[in-house]
């Protein structure tokens, strides 16, 4: 099987690299690309802008102005920016927001509602770092907006993004890379992105990406392993700008009308404190557990380990998943467990410490996952410019649901159901976002959440 597997996967590359020979300039071999024949751009595509969204994982609200990140600070009085941060939903992990931004879908509408994972349906785990799970699209909900935009004649290309390996509302995008958490960090794959981006805009009309996302996963490592304030994230704040300045550069020669979009997942808090293991607390014999998540087999269970929770420590509110806050839009969705444990600060949460003669380490100096509400150095970045933006704005923090609605607008896309509302970012638009009214009424705010 694996030798199969390799084989596939050299036939693909290679396939890639026959189409990509007869085209000038040809991609940068550092970083193969999926090529899936979703037909040419439409007529009406190929008239459409072009928008490139790019993500710099766990940048902070506050790194660019702090740090002096002087191309993103450009880019944002260029065009628009938050100079306060944009929300991000609940948890603020990774996948479950970046998978947010392009379904406009709160987490457990679209069913990542953490990194990892049990699913009492499905009988099994999710875990980012299971390659037959993330590139299986029974896991997601909602429409991407890659799949949208494939679905409406618009081809597309994701040079990194959670979610974009799976086949998602029927389709994937015309150009995608596999996701390599060993190489993907590297200043040799970190170029290749940009250069990748840049030669796909270079394609015959009928065959160039009008959607591209860039995803990197600076200042997120640094952050985590040394600190949110420490001179490594620093250094990786500043390496991330310099790219963001190369790639605008880049876009601006292709004279094609594009609009660039520099956003954030989450931002990044110092971890207070050592582990808080819950089983410290409450006997969770019979429970399922991932991380902090609970599950347990019977409603005694559930009773019995929330009274021991519930009052155990002021670091964490233990509910009933039902009970769970509205404003965090968490209490839906039976992947997120019963009971809910939401941490009151910076502190790291478990269900259990290391088996037996396996070592245990001390949390990592950097986390995410809180509360925005409670822990606001969870917010994260917004910076875009481009011909449909404005020039000069500053927006208040927003919630991340509502890019979707906007980013869609701005392709000339019909959006699929979701959670946020293009009025909020419409003033941010040259066109201000005409017919936001009738495009938002006509756009359910409550889907269902997700159903395996």
């Amino acid at each position: 099987m694996r030798l199969v597997r390799w084989l596939q996967g050299v036939l693909a590359i290679a396939a890639v690299s026959a189409v990509l020979s007869a085209q000038q300039p040809a991609l940068n071999p550092a970083l193969p690309l999926i090529h899936i024949d979703n037909g040419s751009n439409s007529a009406a595509a190929q008239k459409a802008h072009y928008l490139v969204l790019v993500s710099l994982d766990g940048f902070r609200w506050d790194y660019a102005k702090r740090d002096g990140a002087a191309h993103l600070l450009a880019l944002g009085k260029q065009g628009v920016w938050a100079p306060q941060g944009m929300l991000p939903s609940f948890p603020s992990l990774t996948f479950p927001n970046h998978f947010t931004i392009v379904t406009g879908l709160y987490p457990e509408h679209h069913g990542l509602i953490a990194n990892s994972f049990y699913d009492e349906t499905k009988k099994a785990r999710y875990a980012i770092s299971d390659p037959a799970v993330v590139t299986d699209g029974s896991w997601y909900a909602g429409v991407p907006l890659w799949s949208l935009a494939e679905s409406q004649g618009m081809r597309t290309a994701c040079l990194f993004w959670p979610g974009s390996e799976a086949e998602i509302g029927g389709r994937r995008p015309s150009w995608y890379a596999r996701f390599d958490n060993k190489t993907q960090a590297t200043e040799e794959v970190e170029q290749a992105r940009l250069d990748d981006a840049v030669a796909l805009l270079k394609l015959p009309e009928g065959q160039r990406p009008h959607f591209i996302t860039i995803y990197y996963s600076e200042p997120d490592h640094a952050g985590h392993q040394y600190g949110p304030d420490a001179p490594e994230t620093r250094a990786a704040v500043h390496r991330m700008d310099v790219l963001v300045g190369k790639l605008k550069a880049a876009l601006d020669a292709t004279q094609l009308p594009i609009d660039l979009v520099v956003i954030s997942d989450h931002g990044m808090a110092k971890t207070e404190g050592p582990w808080i293991t819950l089983d410290k607390f409450a006997d969770l014999t019979g429970f399922e557990t991932v991380g902090q998540l609970l599950y347990g087999k019977s409603e005694e269970d559930r009773v019995r380990v929330y009274n021991k929770l519930k009052q155990a420590t002021s670091q964490f509110v233990a509910y009933r998943r039902k009970d769970v806050p509205a404003g965090l839009h968490y209490n839906q969705n039976a992947r997120e467990g019963d009971p809910v444990i939401i941490a009151t600060g910076p502190y790291a949460i478990r269900a259990h410490e290391p088996e037996a003669g396996k070592a245990d380490t001390p949390p990592k100096a950097g986390s995410h996952g809180f509360d925005v509400q409670a822990v606001p150095q969870m917010k994260a970045s917004f910076f875009a410019a481009g011909p449909d933006i404005v020039a000069g704005k500053t927006v208040a923090p927003f919630e991340n649901v509502n890019l979707y609605p906007w980013m869609a607008h701005i392709l000339g896309l019909s959006p699929a159901k979701n959670d946020g509302s293009l009025n909020i970012l419409a003033g941010t638009l040259r066109d201000n976002g005409m017919e936001a009214q009738q495009e938002a009424a006509m756009t359910p705010t409550t889907p269902e959440p997700v159903k395996p």
